[in-house]
């Protein structure tokens, strides 16, 4: 036997043989012994199920490449990921903390991992995990009232969007460390609310534009003689931080609102404090994006943002702030379909406004329902990908409730590429097609075709052994066992 941790034929079918869905557990055991690292990553972090025997395997086994492989698996629940919290590796406990990766949707994991992590990690592995989207931002606050003073400590970060009655709770707390904490963070907080501090260290800073200088320019209080230089001197994005800033004075809000570029403007009617004359006057801008901006503010009625000439991009994104759980479940019968799909956002609708939104009349609320909602209609998640060619499309094909029952007679001619490739999802397609579309001129639409069930034996066999679609044809799971070992053996 020859290990398999060199490219080729032979490395690129045990990678398909370590995601084949009828890939046998002891065959999977195999793929985990040292003679086929090479296929590690297929079979640990890419394959979506994996059976309990071959979970227990990859936990105990001797190599961080592999535990770390799972750790990072966006398929498996994070209750299994995190049984790796206490490895002994940092390479995987790093993997962990730094999650799945953004190119798919993050997969949370349970409180009692992160509480583990918050109480056992260090600061780079503590780092990764905050920026990694794997906790729920109600987990975040609920971490203020954690009843382990260690956890509690880190909830006093979140000062900002506490109430006054948990800050008051934190600065009292039995606990030390939780008050020294708490008082450290209120004071930061105070000290960024001092103009005259924040002036004195801004002078102290270079004149250029740097991260420390941006940070007080868009977040802290900012004195008047700041202000007053910033108008002056009207920098870069000068005006779009006093547009953005909490502090900037309200003449100087007005004017900014008069005089600022589109980014400055749309800046301002985003402010929560926003008048209702400059409201108004925003409401008219010629900028599209402003008036839209103003159109969305929770102050206007519907009448009111009726009136306003805003724009909707098809597949625009919208701000949903830190948790997509705060948007009123009023708002999904708004009639404004930007604030829709901050509703849209929610994986937890309840099935009346699941079935609304499905049948909504604008594609973005479809579009991110489907993407976010694991109940989202079959139906949707077809009707979605048909008519959306933006970012993320694939990951519909990969959802547990995309239909595939007669896509092949639907979509094995379309003239489309991305949507012919539907027809190699269906399981049932006639085999003379998914023969025929082995030999697609698009390379998507022959590797879906190799790796599809109803594909001729003869001609699957055949593929097992071809340069380019070894891999599709080796995670075929009609593929015979006695394939899949020799396989095994000669690679």
């Amino acid at each position: 036997m020859t290990t398999a941790t060199t490219e080729g034929p032979g490395s690129a079918a045990l990678r398909g043989l370590a995601v084949n869905p009828a890939a046998p557990v002891d065959l999977l055991l195999r793929l985990l012994e040292p003679p086929y690292e090479a296929v590690w990553p297929a079979l640990c972090r890419w394959r979506r199920d994996l059976p309990p025997e071959v979970v227990d395997a990859i936990v105990a086994h001797p190599a961080p490449r592999a535990r770390g492989a799972l750790a990072r698996n966006p398929h498996v629940p994070g209750e299994v990921r995190g049984r790796l919290v206490d490895d002994e590796h940092w390479l995987v406990r790093g993997h962990l903390a730094s999650g799945p990766g953004y190119e798919v949707w993050p997969r949370y994991l349970p409180d009692h991992v992160t509480d583990r992590m918050l109480t056992t990690y260090g600061g780079d592995e503590l780092q990764g995990l905050i920026s990694s989207g794997q906790v729920p931002y109600r987990t975040q606050l609920a971490r203020a009232t954690h009843p382990v003073a260690e956890i509690r400590v880190y909830g006093a970060r979140m000062w900002s969007s506490l109430t006054e009655e948990r800050r008051a709770a934190l600065l009292a707390d039995p606990d030390p460390d939780v008050r020294a904490a708490a008082e450290w963070t209120r004071a930061r907080r105070a000290e960024e609310d001092d103009a005259a501090e924040m002036e004195r260290q801004l002078r102290a800073l270079p004149g250029h534009r740097s991260h420390a200088r941006n940070h007080i320019l868009v977040n802290c209080r900012l004195s008047r003689a700041v202000v007053d230089e910033l108008l002056k001197e009207r920098e870069g994005d000068d005006l779009w931080c006093l547009a953005h800033n909490y502090s900037t004075p309200p003449d100087v809000v007005a004017h900014v609102a008069r005089v600022g570029d589109p980014e400055a403007r749309r800046a301002v009617a985003r402010r929560r404090d926003l008048p209702r004359d400059l409201m108004d006057l925003l409401a008219r801008d010629p900028d599209p994006g402003v008036r839209t901006a103003v159109s969305v503010r929770p102050e206007l009625t519907e009448a009111e943002r009726a009136a306003v000439d805003y724009v909707v991009e098809p597949h625009e994104v919208v701000q949903v702030g830190p948790d997509p759980y705060l948007a009123p479940l009023a708002l999904a019968r708004s009639a404004h379909p930007l604030l829709r799909r901050r509703v849209a956002y929610n994986p937890e609708l309840p099935a009346e406004l699941v079935a609304l939104l499905a049948a909504d009349e604008d594609p973005g609320v479809r579009i991110i329902l489907a993407q976010h909602h694991p109940e989202a209609p079959a139906e949707l998640l077809l009707r979605c990908y048909l008519e959306y060619t933006g970012l993320n499309r694939d990951r519909l094909l990969g959802l547990p409730r995309f239909p595939v029952a007669g896509l092949g007679a639907r979509f094995g001619t379309a003239e489309d590429p991305a949507v012919r490739l539907l027809a190699t999802l269906d399981p049932a397609a006639d085999p003379a097609l998914v023969e025929t579309l082995t030999r697609d001129p698009d390379a998507r639409v022959r590797a879906g075709a190799a790796r599809n069930p109803a594909l001729p034996l003869e001609r699957l066999l055949q593929l097992v052994e071809d340069e380019e679609l070894s891999e599709q044809a080796a995670a075929n799971p009609a593929l015979p066992r006695e394939t899949m070992d020799r396989l095994l053996d000669t690679h």
